[in-house]
Formats: structure tokens, C-alpha cells, sequence
């Protein structure tokens, strides 16, 4: 029997290996969702590295990415071997959720408004700010009595982290499916139009 040709047998390798990592990335084994680079790396072999980036590729159709995040601090700009086994990775949309998609992964608007409140006053805090002062932040957007279950959620979900001094930081989750800048461009413009509003609205007022 002829052999396959070397190149659709590489082809076939690397289509079982994407299989495989599908399976450990876009199923919930553990409390966070997809795997450490050293799961990857026992599962799949020593260049799971390129088989993520060929399902990315792959994905990007179906708007979706697979994202790496290094949950001890920033990304490093040219992460080692060690880094990326230590690293997590898992599929995320590449786009954004329209509103009423957003609805249908079961958050209020409100509470995503909230988190959107939260993350950008961290972030204008350089990145720390206590829980009490991102709670009085909150209570201008929520019922008081939703404040506290809403961070807590924040903080189960892995967009906020909380030491034990009560400082709230920025957490992995927003470091990976945040685009700061962004949010806070869009925090500050929507500010902008709600000035010039209110102060069309006294001028109007004054004639």
C-alpha cells in the first residue's frame, strides 16, 4: 500500500492535535476555563505552542481567539518557554457582544455597566484601589444592597482580585478580554457628550 504523501500526513497530525486542544480548551475542567501551557504541552506534545497558534488561525472565522494570559503580571513581550508553560490559554471571542447578546450569558446591563465602573476607576487609580472607594463608586450606579454581591462576583469570575488589605486590583480575566484603552476612550467620551448635553440643556433653560 503507497504511503501517504509527507505532506497530507503532517496535515493529518496537526488536524488531530487542533481536535485535542479544542476539547482541553473549550471545556471547563477546573474553576477557570481552559488549560496552563504544561497541561497543553503533556497533552499535546512539545509544539503545542504551534498547534494553538493554527486553531487560532482556524477560529478566526468564527470570531473567536485563542487567547494567552500570564496571570502573575503583564505579558512579557517575548515570553520564554517557561512562561508559556506556566501561562493559561483558552478560546474567547475576538469581537464584542452586541447588548442583547450580552443578555443571554445571564448579566444584567446594569451589571456589566458595573464592572465596566469598576475597571476603569482601577485603572485611573493606577491600577489599586480599595474595595470601599470602588463600592462608593458603585452605589452611584446601583441599589446599595447589589454593590457587595456584585464585586464579589467580579472577583469569583476573575476580573477583580482582592488582597487582604481590602485593594482590589485588576485580575487576569480583564487582562485578557478588556481592551483598557478602549473602555476607558469610551468611558470618557460618553462623559463628554453627557457635559455638553446637560450644558445645552441650561443654555436652553436661560433663554
Amino acid at each position: 500500500m503507497a504511503r501517504k504523501p509527507r505532506s497530507l500526513r503532517r496535515k493529518t497530525y496537526y488536524a488531530m492535535k487542533m481536535k485535542r486542544a479544542v476539547h482541553l480548551l473549550f471545556y471547563k475542567r477546573h474553576s477557570k476555563p481552559g488549560a496552563k501551557g504544561w497541561e497543553l504541552r503533556r497533552e499535546l506534545g512539545s509544539d503545542y505552542i504551534k498547534v494553538t497558534n493554527l486553531l487560532d488561525d482556524y477560529l478566526e472565522n468564527l470570531d473567536l481567539q485563542v487567547k494567552t494570559v500570564f496571570e502573575e503580571g503583564s505579558p512579557p513581550e517575548n515570553p520564554t518557554r517557561e512562561e508559556l508553560n506556566r501561562a493559561r490559554f483558552f478560546i474567547t471571542l475576538k469581537g464584542s457582544l452586541k447588548t442583547k447578546e450580552a443578555k443571554l450569558i445571564g448579566w444584567r446591563i446594569d451589571d456589566i455597566a458595573g464592572l465596566a465602573v469598576s475597571i476603569a476607576y482601577i485603572i485611573s487609580k493606577r491600577g489599586k484601589a480599595s474595595r470601599k472607594e470602588v463600592g462608593d463608586v458603585l452605589r452611584n450606579k446601583l441599589p446599595n444592597w447589589r454593590v457587595d454581591i456584585n464585586l464579589n462576583r467580579y472577583i469569583r469570575y476573575g476580573y477583580l482580585n482582592e488582597d487582604e488589605n481590602g485593594q482590589l486590583y485588576l485580575d487576569w480575566r480583564t487582562r485578557t478580554e478588556v481592551d483598557e484603552k478602549a473602555l476607558v476612550d469610551l468611558l470618557l467620551r460618553t462623559e463628554s457628550q453627557s457635559a455638553n448635553q446637560t450644558s445645552e440643556e441650561r443654555d436652553t433653560i436661560g433663554t
